[in-house]
């Protein structure tokens, strides 16, 4: 994946030319407020070196998931008027149903050099999200003359859609944006080049949304270690009492399999060993909770587990202390309540003090790093859950094999 070697920013002539770029601000939004514009922010230095370049920017990006057309809430203008408090340029918002339509066109053919256009939501219209949008993409393309399209919404890569790759085809120059390249350089170093020792982590709940991952990390890395809700199929599939604990029965062979996999490959695999427990999930998800801890292999039948154990805490941590290289996909507990962060404390911890390449993959492993004060000592937090995950899979993703190489 390191090999891969697309057009950037640096490498376009935009002077006087129409640019569209697709942007990720899918912001967290509440009462018409967006309570965290780091999405925003991370656009900003693709954004500000087109504009001193003189380009004539187009902005699109869609938000959240509106079901049947425009919504209000959805709409991109209050993302649009943070941007215009962010960047030292005149920021227009193009209000459009259809997004590319009569005030989008008036905006654009208004602007002048360095200037910003803020396109409506691209959900608006439906057809974004359908490979065969193919009548929405060229609009996208016609806006902007058919000339330079960046692509810098790493978190919608993963998706072929009409605003991420199928506009590709109508336009003369694609190339990818500041934020897209460093999710290469990272991601695709770390799994496909990393400076070994090599460890992985992953967590969260589900083993089924991370079955190709396990496989393929098995592969590259040294150490993989698992935790969070996911642990509890491998440690079943080892044949201990899990109690209540969630566990995923489908997957229990392929949790023998995979634990044969390490094996084969002559890889560490580290599993807790030990478990903080509790009586009931805690309603709500921040309530205060009783908890005890018991090693992995004596769980009680009527208990179960919600974050890893002091001892496991610091397996765990001596072991990406002891790397040069660590990915870190997943939470190691219910990490939205304090009693049961912990785990997930302590793995954030040991990152931050590492001198290794720390690569965060985005979704809620992100969010806790965020939460815990870490963020700052990250050498890279993905900006996309899904994304980062089908890239550590090993798999391309469309929004950026369409983009042409150097």
């Amino acid at each position: 994946m390191s090999k891969l070697n697309k057009k950037n920013v640096e490498d376009l002539n935009v002077k006087g030319r129409k640019v569209l770029v697709r942007v990720d601000f899918n912001v967290p939004m509440k009462d018409g407020k967006i309570t965290n514009d780091n999405r925003i922010v991370a656009a900003l230095p693709t954004i500000n070196k087109l504009s001193e370049n003189g380009a004539k920017i187009v902005l699109c990006s869609h938000l959240g998931k509106p079901k049947n057309g425009p919504e209000d809430k959805f709409s991109l203008k209050a993302a649009a008027d943070r941007l215009a408090e962010l960047v030292s340029t005149k920021v227009t918002f193009a209000k459009d149903d259809n997004v590319v339509g009569d005030n989008a066109k008036k905006a654009v053919a208004e602007m002048k050099d360095g200037e910003i256009v803020v396109l409506e939501n691209t959900r608006f219209r439906g057809a974004d999200e359908t490979k065969n949008g193919e009548g929405f993409a060229k609009e996208l393309a016609d806006l902007v003359d058919n000339e330079v399209f960046v692509m810098d919404a790493f978190g919608s890569a993963h998706r072929a859609h009409a605003s991420t790759a199928g506009v590709t085809k109508f336009v003369k120059e694609t190339a990818v944006g500041y934020l897209m390249n460093k999710e290469i350089e990272f991601l695709g170093n770390a799994v496909e080049n990393p400076v070994r020792p090599f460890v992985a982590i992953l967590g969260g709940a589900k083993v089924a949304d991370k079955l190709n991952v396990i496989s393929n990390l098995l592969e590259k890395c040294d150490t993989l270690i698992i935790g969070g809700g996911m642990a509890y199929t491998f440690l079943k599939a080892k044949g201990y009492e899990v109690g209540t604990s969630l566990v995923d029965d489908e997957k229990i062979d392929y949790c023998k399999e995979m634990i044969a996999k390490a094996e084969k490959l002559g890889k560490k695999l580290l599993l807790p060993i030990d478990t903080t427990i509790v009586k009931a999930f805690p309603d709500p998800i921040d309530a205060p909770v009783e908890t005890s801890i018991v090693d992995s292999d004596k769980i009680p039948a009527d208990m179960m587990g919600l974050d890893i154990g002091t001892k496991t805490m610091e397996l765990f941590a001596n072991e990406a202390k002891s790397a040069n290289t660590v990915v870190w996909n997943g939470p190691m507990g219910v990490f939205e309540n304090p009693i049961l962060a912990k785990g997930t404390f302590a793995v954030a911890k040991a990152l931050a003090e590492s001198d290794a390449t720390t690569i965060i993959g985005g979704g809620d492993s992100a969010a806790a790093v965020v939460q815990l004060g870490f963020s700052d000592k990250m050498s890279h937090i993905s900006t996309g859950g899904g994304a980062s995950l089908e890239y550590l899979e090993g798999k391309v993703l469309p929004g950026i094999e369409v983009i042409q190489d150097k």
